[in-house]
């Protein structure tokens, strides 16, 4: 049993996880797993991955079967573990004091080593099946990233994950207009791009970034890329206004008409001069009435 804490459960957290297993155990024959979609294509009608997702395609290059289960017993057996885990992990870790996830990661193989001792199954064949990984350190970190093509624009630039790459032009990139290159992306965030193995040069401009024109000039670090496209955005045309209901319905606004013109307070009677008519009135409609 093998066991990780990760942030998210994700391919990156697999190839994790793998490759620990790896330069533990060496490579095995065949993991059984259940239909996750890390592991098993959800849409039957996808363009792309050749029908295997990301895991799938590093399993596949290192030579290794993936197996999901089609069976309610044979997800069961993993979903008791995991029961097990839930329960029997959380209290050691609290009676380790153990709450982030570092400390956690080191306290996993001592609690795996005797949850192993006390509820391992002695296997029919005793004989260790794993064969001899026989990869190079600088090819298994090609195999375990999440790799994809993208297609090369006629102006040397790649769209990936929104974000906009420009090759350096050379010999090699300028025969590239029209074609796909590989695009490699690893779990420290870095990406590459490359053509039958060959890594490209490029720059990388971000999409999603927005900055004034002001910054374009003061911010040095900034570099040519945005100094060009802030040349274009300023000789580009206005955007075109989009039209609301009530323009496209024909609606015209009125004028509205002036506001009468507030008498100024000289002009009426004080406070004072209308109690005293008020009070006058009422003594003569006392009087009228006696």
């Amino acid at each position: 049993m093998h066991l990780q804490f990760v942030p998210s459960e994700s391919a990156f957290s697999y190839f994790s996880a793998l490759e620990q297993y790896l330069d533990k155990h060496s490579r095995p024959v065949a993991f059984y797993s259940d239909k996750h979609s890390v592991f098993k294509v959800a849409n039957t009608e996808a363009k792309g991955g050749a029908g295997m997702t990301q895991f799938g395609r590093a399993l596949s290059e290192l030579n290794i079967e993936i197996l999901c289960a089609n069976s309610s017993q044979a997800k069961g057996r993993v979903e008791r573990a995991n029961r097990t885990l839930q329960d029997r992990l959380v209290k050691e870790l609290r009676l380790a004091g153990i709450s982030d996830m570092g400390a956690g990661n080191a306290f996993l193989p001592g609690f795996t080593e005797r949850f192993n001792t006390r509820f391992a199954k002695v296997p029919a064949r005793p004989d260790n099946l794993h064969r001899v990984l026989n990869v190079e350190p600088d090819r298994l970190a090609d195999i375990l990233c999440w790799r994809e093509k993208r297609y090369v624009t006629q102006q040397l630039t790649v769209s990936y994950n929104r974000k906009m790459f420009i090759l350096e032009p050379n010999d090699l990139s300028k025969k590239l207009p029209g074609k796909y290159v590989d695009t490699y992306l690893f779990a420290d965030g870095r990406v590459q791009l490359r053509w039958q193995g060959m890594v490209l040069p490029h720059k990388v401009f971000d999409k999603e970034q927005r900055v004034t024109h002001a910054a374009v000039t003061d911010n040095k670090r900034l570099g040519e890329v945005l100094a060009f496209v802030k040349k274009e955005q300023e000789a580009a045309p206005p955007r075109v206004r989009i039209k609301s209901s009530s323009d496209k319905g024909g609606y015209e606004k009125r004028e509205r008409k002036p506001r009468r013109a507030r008498r100024p307070q000289s002009a009426g009677r004080s406070r004072a001069e209308s109690l005293a008519i008020l009070e006058e009135f009422r003594k003569k409609h006392a009087k009228q009435k006696t």
